[in-house]
């Protein structure tokens, strides 16, 4: 067997794994690209493996490796992947900027605090048990649960 057959299959592999990458916004589609270009990464280690007659199958360990480091960001990618759909309602990559906290001083004027709104943008967001002090007879749970309020 010639090794272009399974080098070009392994480009055009690649080629539309990056195009997926670059042009999905959908996180679920981005993490089945990334798949798509590990696959075409394999293929080549896997056809050069054989065309090169290693006694040692380097080709092919690297290969199981790079199998069970996927799986791995799989099952991350996922799992993040539906923790922010299940908080934000979308799993779309350019709305993965909300998530970011500031851990600076609130920026909100005078004041001091800034107001907090939901989804929209234009609605306060409902007020949480994390965000309350805890008073008597109030219950704290989450994170909070064992830290006294300053």
């Amino acid at each position: 067997m010639h090794l272009a057959y399974p080098a070009v299959l392994a480009a055009l592999l690649f080629c539309v794994g990056l195009y997926g990458v670059l042009a999905r916004r959908n996180a679920v589609l981005v993490l089945m690209a990334v798949e798509l270009m590990l696959n075409a990464v394999n293929l080549n280690l896997v056809a050069f493996d054989v065309w090169l007659r290693d006694t040692l199958h380097a080709g092919q360990a690297l290969t199981l490796f790079t199998i069970a480091i996927a799986a791995a960001e799989i099952g991350i990618g996922l799992a993040v992947v539906l923790l922010v759909f299940r908080n934000h309602g979308s799993a779309d990559v350019d709305r993965l900027r909300d998530l970011r906290e500031s851990d600076g001083p609130p920026r909100g004027g005078p004041g001091g605090g800034s107001r907090r709104t939901g989804r929209d943008g234009d609605s306060p967001a409902p007020a949480t048990d994390n965000d309350a002090e805890s008073g008597p007879g109030r219950e704290v749970r989450g994170p909070a649960a064992g830290r006294r309020p300053a």
